[in-house]
């Protein structure tokens, strides 16, 4: 979608809240400063959750892409 290419997809598909964040939460400091992270969520409260969670966290919520649902989420620090 004309967004960055993630460096890796985390599939979390079928998992409820709060799940997807946990693991979000526990793979992106492992990925290099400016990677973006894909997750693949069907979990409905992923779209308000991972948004939310870089907020809280300042990392950069990239988009919402149509494949899985997806939500790239960039490290910044």
């Amino acid at each position: 979608m004309g967004g960055p290419d993630p460096v890796e997809v985390l599939d979390c598909r079928g998992m409820r809240c709060p799940l997807p964040v946990i693991r979000l939460a526990r793979r992106l400091p492992e990925l290099p400063v400016g990677a973006v992270l894909r997750v693949l969520a069907d979990d409905p409260a992923a779209a308000v959750d991972i948004p939310a969670w870089c907020r809280m966290r300042g990392q950069e919520f990239v988009a919402a892409t149509g494949e899985g649902p997806g939500y790239d989420v960039r490290r910044l620090h």
